[in-house]
């Protein structure tokens, strides 16, 4: 029986995904001067308008309205045509100091271990849909964002605005990819291409889906390519951003499930964050030791603790060794309080305005310590 599922991916560009990656700018700037700031900074972005607001609490001096506009200008909002520029934005900020009550329970206690930023749970997951061990509707939905700024960027099509929206479905047979059942792409353009929206697609198919898809059966996909007819209102001037609304396309598109909280613009003693990548680098690492092919783990913790209240482990009935044993690794090589997870993956580096579009799972950049999968010799020895 063929089953289809599907995931979405956005541009730099989408509103939302312009919120985040200004917050990890903030972010970023604040821990290149102070590995140990306490960052927790949300945006909101609409016509010509960005609200930062949140809470900060860092030794760093910082210049927030200059990072807001290169962050704008790095996006590709540079002129005034698409109701959003570096130029001619009001910058409203609204920040103050982390919580007393919050850094009370997250600062070093006597053991001189750190608690929790909050309560919370998160979730990590891998298969083997993908050589990066990501289910391949996100995979794929990521790749065809990232190639459609490129074609931006690179002005393979002229006339594309930043804002981006994508989405794969993928057909299913005994739960392996069989073919791309559709694939639905709205891409911002100026005025040349709305009386010539064929012509687009036609460039769209060439230049972004093609090269993205080669390796993969087409002959029975469906195409829908901006299908409103045109797209020349977007970005914040067609649609409100805000930090933290893309959560599922920041994780797995839907296959796995994702935690309580967002990723964008917070340090890592959030748990929300360093937590959920935490359990990325564990779920990969059981997945490509090969002692099972499909793993979903669960973290849990109570504000001002170090030591989660819970951990659990799903591999879907693909173990191939006790799930108890797979337990008792993970507890004996991975050390989940946050100031473990904050050394064992090197979470206090300005690393963060990279993860703010095109997935924080999935791509092997070398920043991106819970993608390595340097720990599957600890599973390996399970078999």
């Amino acid at each position: 029986m063929i089953k289809l599922f599907s995931s979405e991916s956005v541009t730099e560009g989408h509103p939302d995904k312009v919120s985040d990656y200004i917050s990890d700018s903030i972010l970023d700037a604040c821990l290149k001067q102070d590995p140990h700031a306490r960052v927790a900074i949300e945006t909101a972005v609409t016509t010509d308008y960005v609200l930062l607001f949140g809470e900060i609490s860092t030794s760093a001096h910082v210049d927030y309205k200059a990072i807001v506009k290169q962050a704008i200008h790095d996006v590709g909002y540079t002129n005034r045509d698409s109701g959003f520029s570096a130029e001619e934005v009001e910058i409203d900020i609204r920040i103050k100091e982390q919580s007393g009550d919050i850094a009370l329970g997250v600062n070093l206690n006597k053991e001189k271990e750190l608690g929790a930023g909050d309560q919370g749970f998160t979730f990590g997951y891998a298969n083997r849909d993908t050589d990066t061990f990501l289910p391949l509707p996100i995979y794929l939905a990521h790749r065809l964002a990232e190639r459609l700024a490129f074609v931006r960027k690179e002005n393979l099509v002229e006339g594309l605005r930043p804002d981006g929206k994508t989405q794969v479905t993928v057909a299913y047979e005994n739960e392996k990819p069989k073919y791309i059942h559709t694939i639905v792409l709205s891409t911002q353009h100026d005025e040349r291409w709305v009386e010539n929206q064929e012509a687009l697609h036609e460039q769209i198919k060439t230049h972004v889906i093609y090269p993205v898809l080669k390796d993969y059966d087409l002959s029975q996909t469906i195409y829908r390519i901006n299908p409103t007819g045109k797209f020349v209102t977007g970005g914040p001037q067609g649609d409100a951003g805000l930090t933290g609304r893309k959560i599922i396309v920041d994780t797995y598109g839907g296959y796995a499930r994702h935690g309580g909280g967002a990723f964008s613009g917070k340090d890592a003693t959030k748990i929300d964050r360093s937590s959920a990548y935490m359990a990325r680098y564990i779920a990969k690492n059981i997945v490509a030791s090969g002692i099972a092919s499909a793993c979903e783990v669960q973290i849990a913790y109570a504000i001002g603790v170090s030591e989660p209240v819970s951990l659990f482990i799903d591999t879907f009935g693909t173990e191939k060794v006790a799930l108890d044993k797979i337990y008792q690794a993970v507890k004996k090589h991975f050390t989940l309080t946050p100031k473990g997870m904050i050394k064992m993956l090197d979470l206090n580096r300005p690393i963060y305005k990279l993860t703010s579009a095109y997935g924080h799972f999935g791509r092997e950049l070398p920043q991106f310590v819970w993608e390595k999968t340097d720990r599957i010799a600890i599973f390996k020895e399970l078999l």
